[in-house]
């Protein structure tokens, strides 16, 4: 919501000189978020100016420009009578009033006005456009002053003329707080952060209703809520307008600086109103209206075609206003016209054009929960939906419909005529509520005359239940005001109470950490895991868990690869992706392209995060019961519910693109490739104390032949390695790009808990080494666990460090060579002893995978 001081300064005292960062400041202090602070950058002279004569040049680009004798009085150069000016525009002429920026003035954005050659002539000035003086849209012609109702002397200011160096204040509206969508209401809330006197707008004597007004029926009864979708609906007619007539400058002033374009004066006279009190209006063409309105329900098939030119197909519960009775036909089309999404958007049959004269004029209250739907089902986003979704008061209609009648009137030529009000609103049921309820839940003692007091501040009438006692646990009779709907319950009332009071006066108290507790197992694997890749030079991201449909053709999964089974938002955030990531390289990568595309050419990012994983009964075709709100579900609810969810396992992707190692002075370098991922990989289970399997695999999106399956006692837990060419150039990804993913709750499940530490011995490390020779299908894994199978206690560490294919060995037999470490804890291994075990590993290896020793 944009706040104009100037426009909030008429409904609130503001201090002389006050600044808009002052007035942020204040309104911070009651819980409106500050977003920005707009204008106040204008800096004079800028100055009316009468133009004397012109000359129209044409210029060798096909321009035409006009060399102007601008007289600005006092600010004529010494000896002169006027300042020479280069102008393009042409809608203007001798005599006319125009804006001068002088040399030395600073226009809306920083932009400096200095004496400059141009066209053969020297500019001393500009003649302003009302789009350059940011008060309008046209930046074709020149500002005529007479246009506007403006009358002023030769040299007069025109930033204050103009108001150009108003500021504007744009804060942050929640949900809960639709009221504050209004100057109106900022205002009430910068008197509550200040003390300031408020003068409510809408404190006007309004016309009682008449018996010839124009004819309104209330037909609706939403019979799902049962509440009505309109219980008030106000219309006004005023005869003999002119519709089209532009609106006063200062109107228009306003719009813009709240941040709506001005377009006539009955769109605009509704618009600021709107702005002013809070309340959307509509006007109707009177001459184009064929009968009574009517609030109802739409039919099946009925169709409107709205103010923005989009045809749309009605819904049974969207609310509409229309001109006379439904009937019972197939498509609702023969008699029945609509007018109107109600509080949406108006229809184009009935809009005010500029032949209109006659004005009806709607100010009503809409049920909040029907106007979201409908907005959000057509996708049709507008100020009054905002306004109505949230919560409009409901007592401010006829008071905002005299406002919008008084200017039509003034500014219109109009004639007011009859007025109607049909009003079905209920009593709104009185909040009760314990007077001690702000100290207990806050944690601040306020006392029950400070809560009364602060709640009396915001409208709310306080009385004590005559039954209850004296003490601060009495019960308080709470009625809210008509401007807050969003009050219903007692926390919302303590919630005010410590909003006002400041909730800096709210102690920091941090709660005492029980003993004999910490993390679980599985949140200190999770952070260790985090922190050893983080060490390893890799940045941590968060994204979204939403894909789109194509995912699996972009990754070239098979048609029966389970990653295509995802689950679709029944209400998704983006229709681009509607569904949930089965696994996280997807979204990895989509933060991966994001950085590529700002500059970075070297990436090492991981992320830890939750994937959905449909299944058969969980998930995929098993829908959720709904359990009654009245009680606690039972704990068959429960199961259902729970087994009605899909699985959703935790995982971990990594992903490396361009240098893993960064040239310098020092080398050039290393690029990342296959090895790095899987290394990362190897890296996520020995953090958690696991030795992992690394084995050869083809498994998209990976290149099969740079491919890495993780496996640990024969349980695959992911894999690792070089993405696929193909994938690499669909994504637009660097060369070589590489990635790892793995299931991170196999790994801690198989990690288990707290293992005790390693005796670390003292005495010296025995060294072997062996070259053994396997056929090539063999992975040097299996080799591995062979050796250590074979060495057995003694085996501190085994490492391949070589691996050797040609003519030596034969034709598909290859050479692993590896490095064995032992150790005895409690003495220094004898060299028999450690050629025993040698021999020990070397007859395993034998037995299990066929190795033979090289060189035997």
């Amino acid at each position: 919501m944009r706040v104009p001081l100037g426009w909030l300064g008429e409904y609130v005292e503001l201090p002389d000189g006050v600044s808009g960062e002052q007035v942020a400041a204040d309104l911070v202090r009651v819980g409106l978020e500050e977003e920005a602070l707009h204008g106040g950058d204008v800096r004079g002279p800028i100055v009316v100016g009468r133009v004397l004569d012109y000359i129209d040049e044409p210029q060798t680009n096909g321009k035409t420009i006009r060399w102007c004798h601008v007289d600005v009085g006092p600010y004529n150069p010494d000896g002169q009578s006027a300042r020479g000016v280069v102008c393009g525009a042409h809608n203007f002429g001798a005599g006319d009033l125009v804006v001068v920026s002088l040399p030395g003035a600073v226009l809306p954005g920083g932009f400096e006005i200095s004496a400059r050659r141009t066209y053969g002539h020297v500019s001393d000035g500009m003649i302003d456009s009302a789009k350059e003086l940011g008060i309008g849209e046209d930046s074709e012609g020149i500002l005529r002053l007479a246009d506007v109702g403006i009358d002023a002397p030769v040299g007069a200011d025109a930033i204050e003329l103009l108001g150009l160096a108003e500021e504007t204040v744009e804060v942050n509206v929640t949900p809960d707080r639709g009221y504050a969508l209004s100057i109106r209401g900022v205002a009430r809330e910068y008197a509550l952060s200040t003390g300031a006197r408020f003068t409510d707008p809408a404190e006007i004597e309004v016309p009682a209703p008449d018996a010839d007004g124009y004819p309104v029926r209330l037909e609706d009864d939403d019979p799902v809520r049962g509440a009505l979708g309109c219980d008030r609906y106000v219309a006004r007619v005023v005869r003999g307008v002119r519709a089209d007539a532009p609106s006063p400058l200062w109107m228009q002033r306003r719009l813009e600086q709240a941040g709506m374009r001005p377009i006539s004066l009955a769109v605009d006279v509704t618009n600021y109103v709107m702005l002013a009190v809070g309340q959307p209006l509509h006007a109707f063409d009177l001459a184009r209206l064929q009968g009574p309105i009517v609030v109802r329900r739409a039919l099946a098939g009925e169709r409107l075609v709205t103010l923005d030119d989009v045809p749309r197909t009605l819904d049974r519960q969207d609310l509409l206003i229309t001109d006379s009775p439904p009937i019972d036909s197939a498509d609702g089309s023969d008699g029945t016209r609509v007018l109107a999404l109600a509080g949406v958007m108006g229809g184009a049959s009935s809009e005010v054009s500029p032949a209109t004269t006659d004005i009806l004029l709607e100010a009503a209250h809409f049920d909040p929960v029907t106007v979201a739907r409908t907005a959000r089902r057509h996708k049709l986003s507008t100020e009054a939906s905002r306004r109505f979704e949230r919560g409009v008061d409901d007592d401010v209609a006829a008071a905002a419909a005299e406002l919008a009648v008084r200017l039509l009137v003034e500014y219109g030529g109009g004639r007011p005529g009859p007025v109607t009000d049909v009003d079905l609103r209920t009593p709104r049921p009185p909040i009760r509520m314990s007077a001690d309820l702000p100290d207990r839940l806050v944690g601040r003692r306020y006392g029950r005359p400070r809560v009364v007091e602060l709640l009396e501040a915001i409208g709310c009438a306080v009385r004590t239940d005559p039954d209850a006692d004296s003490s601060d646990r009495a019960v308080l009779v709470v009625d809210p005001p008509s401007w807050r709907p969003d009050l219903r319950l007692g926390v919302d009332l303590v919630e005010e109470v410590a909003r006002l009071d400041g909730y800096e006066e709210i102690p920091s108290v941090l709660p005492a950490a029980p003993a004999g507790r910490g993390l679980t197992h599985q949140q200190g694997s999770r952070r260790s895991i985090a922190r050893a890749l983080a060490e390893h030079g890799l940045v941590e991201v968060l994204t979204y868990p939403f894909v789109g449909a194509e995912v699996g053709d972009v990754y070239g999964l098979a048609s029966d690869d389970p990653r295509r089974r995802a689950l679709r938002l029944a209400n998704p955030l983006s229709e681009e992706q509607p569904y949930l990531r089965t696994w996280i390289l997807p979204t990895l990568v989509e933060a991966a392209r994001r950085n590529l595309g700002r500059g970075r050419t070297d990436l090492a990012l991981f992320e830890v995060g939750l994937v959905t994983r449909p299944e058969e009964g969980h998930g995929l075709d098993a829908v959720a019961p709904c359990p009654a709100l009245a009680q606690r579900p039972t704990p068959d609810e429960l199961e259902a519910l729970d087994s009605a969810l899909p699985r959703q396992p935790r995982r971990v992707a990594m992903l490396l693109a361009g240098h893993r190692e960064q040239p310098g002075w020092y080398g050039p370098g290393r690029a990342a490739d296959w090895t790095d991922a899987v290394d990362l990989a190897v890296l996520v289970g020995s953090t958690v104390g696991l030795q992992l399997a690394v084995i050869q695999d083809e498994h998209a999106p990976w290149h099969p032949g740079r491919c890495a399956r993780l496996e640990f006692a024969g349980v695959v837990v992911g894999h690792a390695g070089e993405l696929h060419p193909k994938v690499v150039e669909r994504l637009g990804l660097p060369p070589r790009t590489c990635a790892a993913e793995l299931e991170l709750d196999l790994l801690l499940d198989a990690s288990g808990g707290i293992r005790a530490a390693a005796p670390v011995s003292t005495f010296p490390l025995a060294k072997e080494d062996v070259a053994l020779v396997v056929d090539a299908s063999v992975p040097a894994t299996a080799v591995e666990a062979a050796l250590r199978e074979g060495a057995g206690d003694l085996l501190e560490s085994v490492r391949l460090f070589d691996v050797y294919t040609g003519p030596q060995v034969g034709a598909g037999r290859k050479s692993l060579a590896f490095a064995l470490r032992l150790r005895a804890p409690d003495r220094t291994l004898t060299a028999a002893e450690a050629n025993a075990v040698r021999e020990a590993a070397v007859r395993a290896a034998a037995a299990l995978v066929g190795a033979v020793q090289r060189g035997a």
